[in-house]
Formats: structure tokens, sequence, C-alpha cells
């Protein structure tokens, strides 16, 4: 389905409007909205169907979106590649975002929504994007970009690289099963090549 396909087709699961809540996920609301000081949005909506999974989810996600051990710029990079290799759009919009906030170069902004690999790069910055694009593409990484990205963050920051690639694919498989919409005025802002 082509991303105009998708943003015309309908939400399957859409946010739960609070009179249809049952008890259960009331109360997760508002341990979520006590956590992170706002109520679910995207993949947490959806996930609300699982108070459970939408907490522990929410929980991996504190660290992995907060508190990792990337350098910002490279973390909300990892993001943005995720988020275009699921053809995410609502990730991507929040993502590109932060991506900015953090100074990702807009060259490479540009270049991972066209699907290309950025030109100019620093050495940490192409040591997380091979990294990240190798194991999404072949589900495993070759000795030489494992090395290159321990020599850049190390054994811990390996492990938090891939957590941030492997939670950011879980959110993004969320929203594409349940047809997660964008705002109109949002859709424009995410395009995709065809």
């Amino acid at each position: 389905m082509s991303n105009s396909q998708m943003s015309k087709a309908t939400e399957r699961l859409p946010p739960i409007v609070d009179a249809d809540m049952t008890d259960e996920q009331r109360q997760a609301t508002e341990a979520f909205n006590a956590g992170r000081g706002y109520p679910p949005l995207g993949p947490f909506c959806v996930m609300l169907r699982s108070p459970e999974v939408m907490l522990r989810a929410k929980a991996m996600g504190d660290y992995l979106r907060y508190r990792n051990r990337l350098p910002k710029d490279v973390s909300e990079m990892v993001i943005l590649q995720t988020a275009r290799g699921w053809t995410q759009s609502f990730e991507w919009l929040h993502h590109a975002r932060f991506a900015r906030e953090a100074n990702l170069d807009e060259a490479i902004i540009a270049a991972i929504a066209d699907g290309r690999r950025p030109v100019v790069m620093s050495l940490i910055q192409a040591a997380a994007y091979d990294f990240t694009a190798e194991l999404q593409a072949n589900k495993r990484v070759s000795d030489v970009t494992y090395a290159r990205a321990v020599a850049a963050f190390g054994e811990p920051g390996v492990i938090d690289l891939i957590g941030v690639g492997g939670y950011y694919t879980m959110l993004a498989m969320m929203m594409n099963v349940a047809r997660t919409s964008v705002a109109p005025t949002d859709e424009q802002l995410v395009r995709w090549p065809e």
C-alpha cells in the first residue's frame, strides 16, 4: 500500500474515547500521563488495548528515547531510519522535529527520507547509520560493521543502538497494523518516494 493509500485507509485501532475505556485502560492512561506528563498518543493509543503492553513499552521507551547512551543526534537518526524503513509517517513526523532539535543536519534527514545513505556524516553517525541499515536489511551485521559500532559507542552503546532500532520497529509495526493516521495538515509534510 502506498503512502497516499495508507493515509486514506480507515484507522483500525483509533484512540479509545474515555467513555469506552475499561477501568484497567483508564488506570494505565493515568499512569502513562503521570510518567510522561501527557496522555498516550500514537502507538500508545494502539497498545492501550493491552494496558500492560502499553505500560511496559512506555518503561522501555523512557530509557531508549530519553536516557540511552547514544548522542541525541545519532539516536534520532536511527529512529528516522527505522521510521523510513517501515514507511511510518507518524513516527517520522515526530522524530524529524526531534532530530532537528538535536541538530541533525538537514541533508541527513532529507537523504533518509529519500531512502539514500547520507553523503556527509560524522564518523559516529556513519557507524550508527551503517549498523542500523545493515541490521534492517540483513537481519544481522558483519564483523567490520560491528567493530566500527563498538569503537564508536562501546558494547553498552551498541546494545542501546540495537534497542533503539528494535523499539521503534515495534512502535512502527503497531501503527502500521493499526493504520494510525496523521493530521491531514501533516500529511503534506511526509513525502516518501513511491
